[in-house]
């Protein structure tokens, strides 16, 4: 296996992520791996772990507004910069074309398929977690003709994807809801039958993380990944856009739900009772437990699948990675304190698939007590994970460039060379 450079604090690791193996010069800076985006993705896994492991926000305090601000959003920062790995693959500043551009995506090809087979797998443990990784597979495939666009391009249609497919999802979840065309699909889905789910309606339509709404965040992180972010005009720049897609998301449901008559009663009435008044910001509000409201459209809570949350969603996750890459372009003495973070955001597969058997292995064996009750004694149990994880991935980051289960998935892309 490779081994590993040591990280620089100047923004950059000498070589490419899954992409060249070669040093890259300081000429060409936005070939290089940017440290700011592995903090980032290492910030993404630790929010997923609160949200699997940790209290329940409702315990309310510093504590609660930190696990409440990490659910679901978390996994929209994972999103975007699926995204902006896709990219790399295929070709970052500029698309790979010709003979290179074909093994490209044949790689992506077969990245996504084991994706979702791992996904399937990891669901089979039946942890009760939402595994994104299936989904995962199918947004890759779902993105990949779009890889040779430019960023302009993949924003527009990142944003009319946020405008017009929660539109779709709520039209088709509607007459799913009314009719049973879904389950005769399902009944036929050589997909569902392997994997034990509703198979491709679920990954595109009734799952946790539909395909036809979390689109627009790969396609965001597709357009962020063609910037060249070590410039710090453009880190600025994807600071302010992003706070104005938070506001616009989150600010914007919020007076949508008090100026539509009757908007907060329906959702209420929908959630069954449930937090309607925080539905702009928060998943404290629930889900329909029957009929979807119109109103619906009008909340933004993390996982409603509506333009407002991914507006929001999105905006803070560009947020997010804008202040990862100052810090690993600004603050060196930050940057040397936060890597081991960085660490976790390069062995992010592996680290997750290792939680996901943690919590299989542990919630059988001692049924783990403290995140059944979810209460505040849940919260050593979080930090014990976040711990792990950061020793485990800094240990191994130190010898070897990719993690174990990176170096694998890298492995079985090698056939892609054979293509011509």
């Amino acid at each position: 296996m490779t081994q590993n450079t040591t990280p620089t604090v100047s923004g950059q690791i000498s070589g490419e992520l899954e992409a060249h193996h070669s040093p890259v010069s300081r000429s060409a800076p936005s070939t290089g791996r940017l440290i700011g985006i592995d903090l980032a993705r290492g910030l993404a896994v630790f929010g997923m772990y609160s949200a699997h492991v940790g209290p329940d926000v409702t315990v309310g305090g510093p504590v609660g507004f930190l696990l409440e601000t990490a659910r679901g959003r978390s996994s929209a920062l994972f999103a975007l910069l699926a995204g902006f790995s896709l990219i790399i693959i295929t070709g970052r500043p500029h698309p790979r074309t010709g003979r290179s551009g074909r093994q490209a995506v044949v790689r992506v090809v077969i990245r996504a398929v084991l994706l979702a087979t791992l996904g399937y797998a990891l669901t089979a443990l039946d942890t009760q977690v939402d595994v994104i990784l299936s989904f995962y597979g199918l947004l890759f495939l779902a993105a990949l003709p779009l890889y040779r666009l430019q960023a302009r391009t993949l924003a527009l249609i990142a944003a009319a994807g946020a405008l017009i497919l929660p539109l779709v999802l709520y039209v088709i979840r509607t007459s799913i809801e009314e009719g049973n065309w879904a389950d005769a699909i399902t009944e036929r889905d050589p997909l569902a039958w392997i994997s034990g789910t509703d198979g491709i309606v679920e990954l595109l339509f009734t799952g946790e993380y539909p395909v036809l709404t979390w689109m627009p965040f790969l396609i965001a992180g597709m357009a962020v990944a063609r910037l060249d972010l070590t410039r710090t005009g453009i880190r600025s720049w994807l600071a302010l856009t992003g706070g104005a897609l938070a506001l616009l998301g989150y600010g914007g449901s919020w007076v949508a739900l008090r100026l539509v008559p009757h908007a907060l009663s329906a959702v209420a009435v929908a959630t069954d009772g449930g937090s309607a008044s925080s539905a702009w910001w928060s998943d404290r509000v629930g889900e329909p437990e029957h009929h979807t409201p119109l109103a619906w459209l009008l909340v933004a809570a993390p996982h409603s699948q509506t333009t407002f949350s991914i507006f929001g969603n999105t905006g803070i996750a560009l947020a997010v990675v804008a202040a990862c890459l100052t810090v690993a372009d600004r603050l060196p003495r930050l940057t040397r304190l936060a890597t081991p973070v960085a660490a976790v955001g390069m062995t992010a597969l592996t680290v997750y698939v290792l939680h996901i058997v943690a919590l299989w292995f542990f919630t059988d064996v001692w049924h783990l007590a403290a995140i059944e009750d979810e209460t505040m004694s849940a919260l050593p149990v979080l930090l014990g994970f976040i711990a792990t994880a950061t020793l485990l991935a800094t240990a191994w980051t130190r010898l070897f460039r990719r993690g174990p289960l990176e170096y694998l998935l890298h492995i079985a892309t090698r056939p892609a060379q054979r293509i011509k």
